[in-house]
């Protein structure tokens, strides 16, 4: 993670960047309601990190710097003049999104969505597709049209998703 000189190297500054961005753009979002605005949060968060050549003492330090890093800087925004002068500023909202529920609660959902993403991705194409749909509510009839499979193809898709998933993400249940 680090070079010689206890710092990042920039191929690994990039492989960090590549595996937090996504993420860190959408827990931004949870408090800018921009995408674009977060997206620069972001950027702007990982230019500084470079620019200081902040060291960490291993990844997951990392990672909870960034999202700490993320959280500090969308609340600053959000406490902006130039916020309040050109939103619709609530109180109420502010002191939500301060607590350490609503970053814990909203981190923790981002990181785990990242984590299925990343163990759907290692199924076979028509299988991702067929639970990626399923996510997003399609029924089975849905999903067979939308593919044109069959719906005894879809079924064979997910019972094959669903047990590979269990095994790449059984470490996510609680016992």
């Amino acid at each position: 993670m680090r070079g010689g000189n206890n710092q990042f190297t920039l191929k690994s500054y990039k492989k960090l960047f590549e595996s937090l961005y996504p993420q860190l753009c959408v827990f931004a979002y949870k408090y800018l309601n921009d995408l674009d605005l977060s997206k620069d949060i972001v950027q702007e968060v990982f230019l500084k990190v470079w620019e200081d050549k902040i060291a960490f003492e291993n990844e997951s330090h990392a990672t909870g710097f960034f999202y700490k890093s993320v959280k500090n800087k969308s609340l600053n925004y959000l406490k902006s003049k130039q916020y309040k002068s050109t939103e619709r500023y609530e109180l109420a909202n502010m002191e939500a999104y301060e607590t350490e529920e609503f970053y814990m609660s909203e981190a923790v959902v981002i990181e785990t969505s990242a984590v299925i993403e990343n163990a759907i991705s290692t199924l076979p194409e028509k299988a991702a597709k067929v639970i990626r749909l399923s996510i997003e509510d399609y029924t089975n009839n849905q999903i067979a049209d939308e593919l044109s499979i069959s719906i005894n193809t879809v079924k064979d898709h997910k019972k094959v998703a669903y047990r590979k998933l269990r095994s790449l993400l059984s470490f996510l249940t609680v016992r």
